[in-house]
């Protein structure tokens, strides 16, 4: 069980690591996964991974133990001890590093891996569920699901949420230095102009070829999960010939340069540019911005894997996580949106890096799995390539 307790405790593989270094390794993990091992993982797994029938929940007596393999310091210690005092089971937090691991994990395991709760990301759930490696929700048993905002129900990945519900979500956008850039940045083609004028050697984009490859498609409001080749050859020749020669890094970490002051226009996750800021010395210098007309949303769910010994006490933990207490907890805790309906705002700092309006929620698109993943990641190398990085 994960003990630590730091300043923005999200995604951490191991409790030692520094809060920024463990927040954006989680981010980076699953773009990495997407593209190398994950889809490979789930490619070479039989469907139904060859276990037997396992037993339901039905609403009977809880067991006495759970076992939840998550992203590192994903859950307030607060609700985990909540639910142990009020309801009995004794919980296990076991973590990983990527979803390539938790799918390798599970595949390995054919339904006898002894783990109840998985965390997966979205855009794995339905090879996830193709393959066997997840349970059917019981949803007779999760009613605080009337707590979550519809909005962040039935996403594309799992459209009744009959296998999985939001436990986190974030979205892509950037940061500029407002003493450098001194117009308003509001749009993708804003990022990429200024790249190339004030920010010129100054800019950084994310170490992560989903964000890198789908800025060009945001820009341009077009599908950034196009198979199109002739339109990954057009963000081939202006991202690498382009943008990449004014990017001075790819770095999954820009909240330290945030603090530091070393970059003056940043590609960044919501939460990893409020961490940034928050702790910046002048946080007035810095403008976050959800850049128009398209970008991107992830999202981790709740889910039972497939042979959970313990199905009462899994639906149940989903359940009180569920519940309007837990979710200020657990929004408290990991710093971004938990997905809770009609949540109180106003005690959270830099609520706007959180909480989006129903417009801002429109232009974002979940990533996809599909062919065009290694033309994304060879594109990606290439700007590294280009840039020096």
């Amino acid at each position: 069980m994960t003990e630590s307790r730091n300043p923005l405790r999200i995604l951490a593989p191991e409790a030692s690591t520094p809060a920024i270094v463990r927040e954006l390794s989680r981010r980076r993990f699953l773009s990495i996964a997407a593209i190398a091992g994950g889809a490979a993982a789930l490619a070479a797994c039989a469907p139904g991974g060859g276990s037997s029938p396992q037993p339901q929940a039905t609403g009977g007596e809880l067991e006495d133990s759970l076992s939840v393999y998550t992203w590192g310091d994903y859950d307030s210690p607060d609700v985990v001890s909540g639910f142990t005092s009020e309801l009995g089971p004794n919980v296990t937090l076991d973590s990983y590093s990527s979803n390539e691991e938790l799918i390798a994990k599970l595949v390995a395991a054919k339904g006898t891996s002894g783990y109840d709760i998985v965390v997966p990301t979205g855009v794995f759930i339905p090879q996830m569920i193709e393959n066997g490696l997840l349970t059917k929700f019981n949803k007779d048993l999760l009613p605080n699901i009337s707590n979550m905002d519809p909005a962040y129900l039935g996403r594309a990945w799992d459209p009744g949420n009959e296998y999985s519900v939001c436990k986190a979500w974030g979205t892509t956008g950037f940061v500029y230095d407002k003493n450098v850039i001194t117009r308003e940045l509001a749009t993708w083609a804003d990022f990429f102009d200024a790249a190339q004028n004030e920010a010129s050697g100054k800019t950084s984009m994310l170490d992560d070829p989903a964000g890198t490859i789908g800025s060009y498609f945001w820009s341009n409001d077009t599908d950034w999960n196009t198979q199109d080749p002739e339109q990954l050859e057009a963000a081939r020749a202006f991202l690498v010939s382009e943008i990449a020669p004014n990017v001075a890094a790819f770095d999954s970490y820009p909240s330290t340069a945030i603090v530091q002051g070393s970059q003056v226009l940043m590609q960044s996750w919501n939460g990893e540019a409020r961490l940034g800021i928050q702790e910046s010395s002048e946080p007035d210098r810095w403008q976050w911005v959800l850049p128009g007309p398209q970008t991107e949303l992830w999202m981790d769910n709740w889910a039972i894997a497939e042979g959970a010994p313990h199905p009462e006490a899994a639906h149940a933990f989903i359940n009180y996580s569920m519940s309007p207490e837990s979710l200020a907890l657990n929004l408290d805790y990991i710093g971004y949106n938990v997905g809770g309906k009609d949540m109180d705002t106003s005690a959270v700092e830099l609520s706007d890096f959180i909480f989006f309006t129903p417009e801002q929620l429109e232009t974002m698109h979940e990533q996809e799995l599909n062919d065009s993943q290694q033309t994304r990641v060879e594109i990606h190398n290439e700007m590294k390539a280009a840039a020096g990085a």
